[in-house]
């Protein structure tokens, strides 16, 4: 998941949307990026051995080439070269990289401590959350349902932290992140795959030095670093650029080919699928408050959608 543009209101690579929106194909482009959002955790599975900071390196590093074949097919590179001479644009992409490689480390990270139903919590949180930020950083108005919505939520997240005895800072970590990732997204005005890429370059440094330590320190394989240290690491490791590149140039067609609302409405099929997961694959144990707080969840989701699409509760 924590690759999905935070706005989907947001057009793709600056392509105009066209006078009749193909929805049939945009459909399936939003299906096949929330669906492999949703199975990401089974891939994050594969490589729970490997520490969390590694897999985001691999993440980063491998994830620069797609991006960068898909922008110059796209001819985009003009847009680059306008972003690398704004300095706005350059600190702007480093505090969104900064969020969403935090938000990468500690979606991992749940994965491995067989927590994935606190990842799916925090991404139903999320809209709410973007929401509430928009009403209070830019003025946005709400309706009153949506704001009984954002109540609702707030209600889940103290009933886990009082009831429940355990307060879920893993998922609002996951879900703050990210909202703040979008807010400031929306701020730059670069297209998803040039600023995914912009993101991916500013956090190699990074990526590259934290695998360079480590391998040098402690070795490769063992406590060192897993890449290299077995085929299977190798490939997986690979892995980790197309699995995070293409949800996301799936999600750029879809949101130039059908129409925003629907494709608002489908972003929960992403954390539905990780709680799917959690629940039924990883044998997470289905605790009351849990469950009770995912239902108050699921109601102002529900609650919010409808008050968004119908028209209700001005």
């Amino acid at each position: 998941m924590s690759t999905q543009p935070a706005d989907p209101t947001a057009l793709p690579d600056s392509i105009d949307r066209p006078d009749e929106p193909n929805a049939r194909n945009g459909f399936f482009y939003a299906l096949g990026a929330y669906g492999l959002w949703g199975l990401f955790p089974l891939f994050l599975k594969l490589v729970e051995h490997v520490h969390p900071a590694e897999v985001v390196a691999h993440r980063v590093l491998w994830s620069i080439p797609i991006a960068g074949i898909l922008i110059i097919l796209l001819r985009r590179t003009a847009d680059l070269k306008r972003a690398f001479a704004s300095p706005r644009i350059l600190a702007m992409m480093a505090l969104t990289a900064a969020l969403v490689s935090v938000n990468w480390g500690v979606f991992v990270w749940t994965i491995q401590l067989n927590i994935a139903s606190q990842g799916a919590l925090g991404y139903y949180i999320n809209p709410l959350l973007s929401v509430m930020l928009g009403a209070i950083l830019l003025g946005e108005k709400l309706k009153r349902l949506q704001w009984a919505a954002i109540g609702l939520a707030a209600l889940a997240v103290l009933l886990l932290a009082v009831a429940g005895g355990r307060f879920p800072w893993i998922a609002l970590v996951l879900a703050t992140t990210f909202a703040l990732y979008g807010f400031f997204r929306k701020t730059v005005n670069i297209g998803p795959t040039q600023g995914f890429f912009l993101e991916t370059i500013i956090l190699a440094p990074v990526a590259l030095g934290y695998l360079l330590w480590v391998g040098n320190s402690q070795g490769i394989g063992g406590n060192g670093l897993a890449f290299a240290s077995s085929t299977s690491n190798t490939l997986l490791l690979l892995c980790c650029g197309p699995a995070t590149a293409i949800p996301l140039i799936l999600y750029a067609f879809a949101a130039k080919n059908m129409r925003l609302s629907t494709l608002g409405l489908m972003q929960y099929i992403a954390p539905t699928g990780i709680f799917l997961i959690a629940f039924l694959v990883f044998d997470e144990p289905p605790e009351f408050w849990t469950m009770t707080a995912f239902v108050l969840i699921w109601s102002a989701l529900a609650l919010y959608s409808w008050s968004a699409f119908s028209g209700a509760g001005e």
